[in-house]
């Protein structure tokens, strides 16, 4: 067999190297596509072509017995911005969902903490824990009104107004909805229990109406996204967190307005989720939620970049050059008979 013919081994680390590569370029290109556009599939195609060369160069280099040390610092060094592009892509596709669906709970989150801030700074007529238990009842008096399985006010309801009744020592008048809107009814008995319990103006009052709805709607719009496909998610979250986070903000600085900012301080929130595709959010967002998904992500970038050069170095000798193969060399020679 002539020295510089192929052997299975070398066919085998050629097709290992472009099957790597290959999935590397695809992943560079989409992960660079944020940045350079169309041009990051001439860009990606570029470097996985280098890194290509630069393989079938180490190797060369390590068969003829010389220092690989150079190729080996260049090759990192093109390897690694297709590692931070890889990492970008793999990582966006892999947790965009999660990452979506913790904002938007984590704003559902931040609905009930203004509630619960803007409530504080109200006047009362009762004790902060009577008022707090009042509070409570209402809330469950209201979606027992709306749910479906005993609508109206049915005898779990009626129970909870003689608790309402029992700590407010006063009487509370039982509506009837118009026609079967019960949400309508649910809004006008939690209305006239506030109108019991807090010594509140006009404005005061509409705050706290328009903070408890859309708490009330928030809460419901989060749950019904919980249960959609990934598909849709991903298509509907950025809409719906920007769409939230814009009625957060109004009900917030409505609430400094109207308390006035020295009882009730609000710092507006921004979105983060507008910068996922970004290679420094993937990055940022990978280090701050360290876990298996990041580490089996970052294990595969490693995986598609570097294995391959790291296979090169360790299995090709000078040896191999004469034998030809990179796994293991079959002797030949003369073989001596003895006389007899």
């Amino acid at each position: 067999m002539s020295k510089n013919s192929l052997g299975a081994s070398d066919l085998f680390l050629g097709v290992l190297a472009i099957l790597l590569i290959s999935v590397s370029f695809y992943q560079t290109w989409v992960g660079l596509e944020q940045i350079f556009g169309n041009a990051s599939f001439v860009i990606a195609l570029v470097l996985s072509l280098l890194l290509l060369f630069l393989c079938w160069m180490l190797r060369a280099a390590k068969l003829e017995g010389k220092s690989t040390g150079s190729l080996v610092g260049i090759y990192i060094f093109i390897a690694s911005f297709c590692f931070i592009a890889n990492f970008n892509a793999l990582y966006t596709r892999f947790m965009r969902t999660d990452i979506y669906t913790n904002e938007l709970k984590t704003i559902n989150e931040d609905f009930n903490t203004l509630e619960n801030n803007i409530e504080a700074k109200l006047n009362y007529k009762y004790p902060k824990e009577t008022t707090r238990n009042i509070e409570i009842k209402k809330k469950q008096l209201m979606a027992q009104i709306v749910d479906p399985a005993n609508q109206g006010i049915g005898t779990r309801a009626q129970s909870l107004i003689r608790d309402i009744e029992k700590m407010t020592g006063q009487k509370v008048d039982l509506l009837t909805p118009i026609g079967n809107d019960y949400e309508d009814l649910a809004q006008r008995m939690g209305s006239q229990i506030d109108n019991m319990v807090m010594d509140l103006s006009p404005d005061e009052k509409n705050l706290k109406s328009d903070v408890n709805n859309s708490v009330l709607k928030w809460n419901k719009r989060v749950q019904e996204f919980l249960l959609l496909p990934k598909k849709e998610k991903d298509d509907l979250a950025q809409s719906l967190i920007d769409n939230a986070l814009t009625d957060y903000n109004k009900l917030g600085n409505r609430g400094s307005n109207v308390l006035g900012e020295d009882k009730f301080k609000f710092e507006p929130l921004l979105s983060q989720t507008q910068n996922v595709g970004k290679i420094g959010y993937a990055f940022e967002h990978a280090i701050k939620n360290f876990g298996m998904y990041q580490f089996v992500v970052l294990a595969g970038c490693i995986l598609l970049d570097f294995v391959i050069v790291i296979i090169i170095l360790l299995v090709t000798s000078p040896d191999n050059r004469t034998n030809n193969s990179v796994l293991g060399n079959r002797k030949k020679g003369r073989t001596l008979i003895p006389n007899k």
